[in-house]
């Protein structure tokens, strides 16, 4: 999960992999708020412009070292792109076609897409595999790749964004969140009060533990309890972590430094049912409408 946002009785899917829904072919909402909308990606067009926005903001932005092909066609893309739905930002007071409008993106890999892919995209850094093996009852669905661009990067987008995805997880029966956070910077020492924080009190436990691959483990518990800050820890963490952490995620064990992104990451896990219910009153209303 590469992100870049600050502020911070369902059916299930009989969609096959790789496939659009009938709502996203006819440009159907997931939510709005003001001139915002967010919405699937409609079509290969609409995922091309999705793929430039992430170009714009981990490539030009932040520096993320970008494939051959990547750098040619100005666009951050790989294999699982093709498997997944893209929700798109689309400010609809911006005059022109719509790849013009986009303006934030998030990629949504539900399960049966990443078995057709050959596993989740975070597997390379977290052994997701034994999580999803353990909850074989519930439908488990990735997030990532997500960032919005720097004049659209506040508290109303990341709301709109995630009534989107309130929205989609009511549509297609899913029972678990997951993916890769990412804090800046290839040093997980950087972060030590943050990662200590979260070692110390946010992980993931029992049937929800997920440990970073061993080849890439790194230790998150840096510092002693007692003179972790619970303040300035919470202060020092990208602002999508904390809005996980308020809506009930836990955290996996260790981080991964990702050279090719330039980030440290932690794994995220969110149960459905854990949620806060004053969360899910708060996106309910507007995400049960469009989910039907």
């Amino acid at each position: 999960m590469r992100t870049i946002m600050t502020e911070s009785t369902t059916r299930n899917s009989t969609l096959q992999p790789g496939q659009f829904s009938a709502e996203t072919l006819t440009n159907a909402p997931l939510g709005r708020i003001g001139t915002l909308e967010v919405r699937l990606a409609n079509g290969s067009d609409e995922v091309a412009s999705a793929q430039e926005i992430r170009y714009r903001v981990f490539h030009e932005e932040l520096g993320a070292r970008a494939q051959a092909a990547g750098l040619q066609d100005r666009r951050d893309a790989d294999r699982f792109d093709d498997l997944c739905d893209h929700l798109l930002v689309i400010d609809n007071a911006i005059e022109g076609p719509v790849r013009h409008r986009i303006v934030g993106t998030y990629r949504l890999l539900r399960q049966d897409a990443a078995l057709a892919a050959g596993g989740f995209y975070s597997s390379d850094e977290f052994e997701m595999e034994a999580l999803v093996a353990r909850h074989p009852t519930l439908q488990f669905l990735e997030l990532g790749r997500s960032c919005v661009l720097p004049d659209y990067r506040s508290r109303r987008t990341i709301e709109l964004l995630w009534q989107g995805i309130w929205a989609y997880v009511n549509r297609h029966g899913i029972g678990v969140m997951t993916g890769c956070a990412s804090f800046f910077g290839t040093v997980p020492a950087a972060h030590a009060e943050a990662l200590s924080f979260l070692a110390q009190n946010c992980r993931a436990d029992g049937e929800w533990h997920v440990g970073a691959v061993p080849s890439r483990y790194h230790a998150m518990d840096l510092m002693p309890t007692e003179v972790v800050n619970a303040r300035s820890a919470l202060a020092a963490m990208p602002p999508l972590i904390k809005g996980y952490l308020r809506l009930g995620a836990k955290i996996g064990d260790g981080c991964v430094v990702d050279h090719d992104f330039g980030t440290t990451d932690v794994f995220i896990v969110l149960p459905v049912e854990t949620i806060s219910s004053r969360y899910i009153n708060y996106y309910g209303a507007d995400a049960t409408r469009f989910a039907a």
